[in-house]
Parts: C-alpha cells; structure tokens; sequence
C-alpha cells in the first residue's frame, strides 16, 4: 500500500544542514514503501520500534541514530498514514523517554 506523509513539512523545516542528507534518504525510502503491516515497515527499516501496542506509534532512528521521529502509523484499505508526532535529536529523545512522553508528545 501507498504510504503518504501526514505533515511531511514538519520534517522538512527540522532538516537542517546535518540532518538534510539523512532525512532525505529517510524520506525517498518512505515514498517507494510498500506495506500491508508492521513487518514490512521493519523491513525496510530494520532498526525501527514500535511504541506499545495500542499507542500505534513507531519511533525512526536517522543517520545513524542521531535523529529520531515519532510517528504515529494508521493502516487503512488503500493506504498506510504516518502522521508526524515528533521530531528531534537523540538526546531530546532520550528526555522524552524519561517523562514517559513518547507515547503522547504530538508537536505537528
């Protein structure tokens, strides 16, 4: 199924000069995926990881684990939705997981 971005700005306005490449080739992954569920978004992301199972998000390690994205996956008839919830170094990851609030930070 198609994968569109919800929000896919967000990302673009985050891509500075060090993350520009990197998010870049996160985004080109994305736009050729082809998913019917989560074992195809491990695929092709093999270091990606899934928050809870009812929360429904899923956390992207980018160039090399330096940058992180929240997003949350909806899986419909057609078409796969990721919807931006987050966007961030590692380190601000790292805060968030020490709040707990992986699970519901939505900044987009």
């Amino acid at each position: 199924m198609r994968v569109p971005l919800i929000k896919r700005q967000s990302i673009e306005d985050f891509a500075h000069a060090r993350a520009r490449v990197s998010l870049a080739e996160w985004l080109t992954k994305v736009k050729y995926a082809d998913w019917e569920d989560t074992h195809d978004i491990k695929r092709t992301f093999n270091t990606v990881d899934f928050l809870g199972k009812s929360s429904r998000r899923v956390v992207f390690d980018i160039g090399g684990n330096q940058y992180r994205l929240i997003y949350k996956v909806v899986f419909g008839k057609a078409q796969v939705h990721l919807f931006v919830c987050w966007i961030g170094t590692h380190a601000s990851y790292t805060q968030l997981c020490e709040n707990q609030s992986q699970f519901t930070v939505n900044l987009f």
